[in-house]
């Protein structure tokens, strides 16, 4: 069942405290804690010049047109008040599921595949490893990781598996979201003329009681059995947007209509 998020860890000025999946503070913030104000004033400058190309390339990525045909179709849909946001590429996503490797492929399967793969990829480690190395002496040293970061967890079967590989298979994924729903709908590529583009499809969705809870804030997805699914969003510029949706202690705002962005 969607619901309005409630954090239970206390609260901080405009929502809860900040965490490794938290979305992050807008940019203004970090620009006051410059010490001077000439100095606040120069960092207000950069990060507004950054938004405007960040908006600038996500206009070119995602053109305008697809997300207002995806939201009249989930409202007329759904008849509620919806959110929809672009999503990100799902090839890097990381699982710890069982059965499942960390790149969510089947174990067992594709083997003659997978041997080709970890021999290119081993050799690619290798060379970054490496280069690493040089960059790490070259800056005093430091500590290396490859670990994968950790999207999508739960059981062997976990019901979050559905829609992630839903979400996959899609060229062009949105995540639509309601006071009573969650959907994955697919528009095709969106940097084409939305005018000649198919017809958006909706690809999984689940109403309540069999949607699962949805935790904007975290962007996280979580089902009964334990499993959850923490979706990556298409770009800062989408980010920005739901972060315009998200009152304190993150309550949702249904019905609020974002800023236009640029």
């Amino acid at each position: 069942m969607v619901r309005q998020e409630r954090d239970r860890r206390g609260s901080e000025p405009g929502g809860d405290p900040p965490e490794s999946r938290h979305l992050s503070a807008p940019a203004e913030e970090f620009a006051d804690l410059a010490p001077t104000e000439s100095r606040r004033r120069a960092a207000r400058k950069i990060f507004t010049h950054q938004a405007e190309l960040e908006v600038k390339r996500h206009t070119t990525m995602v053109r305008p047109g697809f997300r207002e045909r995806v939201e009249e179709l989930m409202r007329t849909r759904w008849r509620e008040p919806v959110i929809v946001l672009r999503l990100g590429e799902a090839t890097g996503l990381g699982f710890d599921v069982p059965g499942r490797r960390p790149d969510g492929t089947v174990k067992g399967k594709k083997l003659v595949r997978r041997f080709c793969w970890n021999i290119v990829r081993g050799i690619g480690f290798a060379a970054a490893y490496v280069l690493a190395l040089a960059s790490s002496a070259g800056n005093g040293g430091g500590k290396l990781s490859y670990e994968r970061q950790i999207h999508v967890q739960g059981p062997a079967d976990a019901m979050a598996l559905e829609p992630v590989e839903m979400l996959r298979s899609a060229e062009g994924p949105w995540l639509v979201c309601s006071p009573s729903g969650t959907a994955i709908v697919d528009t095709g590529p969106t940097m084409t003329d939305p005018a000649h583009a198919p017809e958006p499809r909706v690809v999984w969705e689940a109403r309540t009681p069999q949607a699962p809870e949805l935790h904007l804030r975290t962007r996280t997805l979580s089902w009964p059995d334990g499993s959850s699914f923490t979706f990556l969003l298409h770009d800062p510029v989408e980010q920005r947007r739901l972060r315009r949706f998200l009152g304190p202690r993150g309550a949702v705002h249904w019905n609020g209509e974002p800023e236009a962005e640029g």
